[in-house]
């Protein structure tokens, strides 16, 4: 749910006040950085509403929370590797790790679903 809500309020920033685009051109050259901001959103919303599903079914909000920072870790290294952009590795890596790398690591955890409460006991039932 966190993830959802990080990466739907990533995505608005940039309807709301578009950052600069630099390193991204392999992105903006396809469509405008605001096009690019809905990736963010729609993933966010996948990733914070699985976090409601059943455990094992869950699975889209991991796919949802990989898209978006593994497009731009991809647009940041054909910047760097192009040379449009020198920054572009580290920030790459940056992605690579604290996003999808986490994101790999999270999937990896064993969950365990909340084990049903038992039904109370029914009256003039026996002992």
């Amino acid at each position: 749910m966190i993830i959802g809500v990080g990466k739907t309020c990533w995505g608005a920033s940039f309807l709301v006040d578009p950052p600069p685009t630099q390193g991204l051109q392999l992105l903006t050259n396809l469509c405008d950085i605001r096009h690019w901001a809905w990736l963010w959103i729609v993933s966010g919303i996948i990733t914070g509403a699985s976090a409601f599903l059943k455990v094992g079914r869950d699975w889209a909000g991991f796919v949802a929370a990989l898209l978006p920072p593994t497009v731009w870790a991809t647009a940041y290294t054909v910047a760097a590797i192009s040379g449009d952009y020198s920054r572009g590795g580290y920030v790459a890596v940056w992605y690579l790790t604290s996003h999808v790398g986490v994101i790999c690591w999270a999937a990896t955890v064993p969950e365990h679903s909340v084990p049903h409460v038992p039904r109370a006991a029914r009256r003039g039932g026996a002992p």
